[in-house]
């Protein structure tokens, strides 16, 4: 199992049987992201905590699912449990997920990230989809819609590919 499904099994095994209903009641109002939906009720309120750990995860995909669960947790009063869900899940994240945003926003060489990945973690038609995009954070946005496919190696390949290009920007968000 991965790190996000770990922290999120452990969040939903310590919510008491009351916890854990409230917590799928919750997940059946709770807004969603645009493009993601809703898990249907029938499915949903019979499944115990492991099972609902794999159903978020398989719906909502990791990173999602784990911001989704924290914040159901939250809206449910378990906000202590919602605290060691996200401080679990930052120890456990890889550095280009826990910098998504300032990495979408601060990388300028984009074209040379591309072509330390091109071939090694990007296909031809990414490499392409990703050099259409107009500007820097667009192009950086449709790289990372690419990563959750990606394993720790391809991410690790981007890291490295983001330190050649851009030390200083990996060195200050290091730092952070």
């Amino acid at each position: 199992m991965g790190c996000t499904r770990d922290a999120i099994l452990d969040a939903l095994e310590n919510l008491t049987a009351d916890e854990l209903k409230k917590f799928k009641m919750k997940l059946l109002s709770v807004p969603l992201r645009e493009g993601y939906g809703r898990i249907p009720r029938g499915t949903l309120l019979p499944l115990d905590a492991i099972d609902l750990t794999d159903k978020l995860v398989n719906y909502y995909l990791e990173e999602y699912s784990a911001e989704l669960t924290a914040l159901v947790l939250r809206d449910i009063g378990m906000k202590e449990v919602a605290e060691q869900l996200q401080k679990t899940l930052h120890k456990a994240l890889h550095f280009v997920d826990q910098h998504r945003a300032a990495l979408i926003s601060r990388v300028t060489d984009v074209d040379g990230v591309l072509d330390a990945l091109y071939g090694k973690v990007l296909t031809e038609e990414q490499y392409q989809a990703v050099r259409a995009e107009r500007t820097n954070p667009t192009k950086m946005r449709r790289l990372f819609s690419f990563t959750p496919a990606w394993n720790l190696t391809c991410k690790d390949l981007l890291l490295q590919a983001l330190k050649d290009t851009q030390p200083y920007l990996v060195a200050d968000l290091e730092q952070s």
